[in-house]
């Protein structure tokens, strides 16, 4: 099976999901997609404001996320990761069909995350929502922070 980008784009999606990992890096997420609803997936956006992140989902858009999280507690912070795929309500029956054999062409690439979404409703996606999965997925929590 052909995979869904090329060498270069996959290079640029490994370098953007290094950034978002990166401790020293301010990147809190990267997303690929495909650019002028195209066949190949490409990076497309990296940031640092969630709220930017959520813009991106648009209702003919197929996207695919990587999203750092600070979780822990007072004692002990630490950087959390969620893979987030998001298909909008107005992809196609095809384009959707494909999402599943793409994604996991990106999952070879983004491949340490605590948590993975899957969402087709904005709401899915609010930042406190994935944080507490992501503190669920984790495990213990002693402390009173998130």
């Amino acid at each position: 099976m052909a995979k869904p980008f090329t060498p270069e784009a996959r290079e640029k999606l490994y370098e953007a999901y290094q950034d978002v990992r990166d401790d020293k890096s301010e990147t809190r997420w990267c997303v690929a997609g495909y650019p002028d609803n195209g066949k190949l997936i490409d990076i497309t956006a990296t940031g640092v404001d969630y709220q930017e992140f959520l813009e991106l989902m648009q209702d003919d858009e197929r996207i695919y996320g990587f999203v750092r999280y600070e979780t822990g507690d007072e004692m002990s912070k630490r950087a959390k990761f969620a893979f987030i795929t998001w298909i909008g309500p107005a992809v196609s029956s095809l384009q959707r069909a494909r999402v599943s054999t793409d994604k996991a062409f990106i999952k070879d690439i983004f491949t340490n995350f605590g948590v993975e979404v899957l969402a087709d409703d904005r709401h899915d996606l609010q930042e406190d929502g994935v944080k507490d999965r992501l503190v669920k997925a984790g495990g213990a929590n002693y402390g009173t922070g998130r």
